[in-house]
């Protein structure tokens, strides 16, 4: 069963609750979005860093329940 976008927003600001989360539907099959992620939390810590941290949000949906997530991160301003 394909994952909800506002499943994995809510899954998100859970483990990074100052996030900003935008989430698109790129196929509108529930399989394929992509997502910005803006946190103050990720300043100092490089693009790689910031997305295992979005990665671990989603607690091991990754390539199971949610098959693909084209990420983008950064930190305010």
């Amino acid at each position: 069963m394909p994952m909800d976008a506002h499943d994995i927003e809510a899954m998100i600001k859970a483990a990074i609750p100052d996030a900003e989360v935008t989430i698109r539907d790129l196929a509108g099959d529930g399989d394929h979005y992509a997502a910005t992620v803006i946190s103050e939390s990720f300043r100092g810590k490089s693009r790689v860093q910031q997305h295992q941290i979005v990665y671990q949000s989603l607690q091991g949906q990754m390539g199971g329940v949610l098959h693909a997530l084209a990420l983008q991160t950064g930190v305010p301003g």
